[in-house]
């Protein structure tokens, strides 16, 4: 397994767990922070074209965490990266803190949706990719994340066939999988997304090279899925 090491610029990978510790209370979900951390740092550190200096800039690249009931490590990464000063995770879920228990990116810098109520990041993401088709950023591009377990809101399937039929090449769909689905996947979650003409990869969701080579391996007229596979619901982490 690769991970990434600490950055020249500011906290690194190996950072996060104790800016993860800064966020405390019953509303951790401290599950849903873990399984998606390395994803999450992956795609602000290695993948994505958004920084702190470019959120108003309409062809940055978006993401949209649509598993809003875990936004920690959301919340550290983006903390991590610069897109707010770490000494607001103290304070997260107060009052008068921008950090809700679920995000909402009117309040917090980077967050492009307010997000919790699941099954809604995927077609939102859609709809945000034929958003900047129409207006000519061809180049954006817009990554959601959701769960094997939210995977099973029907609207997901909805948009899983609406952007393989439409092309959107400039979107892609990570799906943390933690093997909390209802009923499983016959031939594998993958395999759901490459049914509708997507291209697709499953991967151990902690190997950041594995991750990176995943998530940069896009195809003109196919969405892309990558499936990150991490430790079982309620396993040690």
């Amino acid at each position: 397994m690769t991970m990434s090491t600490r950055s020249d610029t500011g906290p690194g990978h190996a950072d996060l767990p104790a800016l993860l510790n800064r966020l405390s209370g019953d509303e951790k979900h401290s599950f849903a922070a873990h399984s998606t951390l390395d994803v999450l740092w992956v795609l602000y550190d290695r993948v994505l074209s958004v920084t702190p200096q470019n959120t108003g800039d309409p062809k940055r690249d978006r993401f949209l965490l649509s598993k809003g009931h875990g936004p920690m490590a959301h919340y550290a990464v983006l903390a991590a990266k610069g897109f707010f000063d770490t000494d607001l995770l103290d304070g997260w879920g107060g009052f008068d803190s921008p950090l809700g228990f679920h995000p909402d990116r009117v309040l917090v810098p980077g967050v492009e949706i307010g997000s919790g109520s699941l099954g809604h990041g995927l077609p939102l993401a859609v709809g945000t990719a034929l958003g900047l088709r129409a207006q000519g950023y061809t180049r954006s591009r817009v990554v959601v994340l959701i769960g094997d377990a939210e995977l099973e809101e029907g609207s997901n399937h909805e948009a899983i066939a609406l952007a393989g039929r439409l092309g959107l090449d400039r979107l892609t769909t990570v799906v943390v999988d933690n093997m909390s689905s209802t009923h499983g996947w016959p031939g594998g979650i993958g395999e759901r997304f490459a049914r509708e003409g997507w291209a697709q990869h499953t991967v151990d969701g902690h190997d950041h090279d594995l991750l990176r080579e995943a998530l940069t391996d896009t195809r003109a007229d196919q969405p892309l899925a990558v499936v990150a596979r991490v430790a079982e619901r309620g396993a040690d982490v």
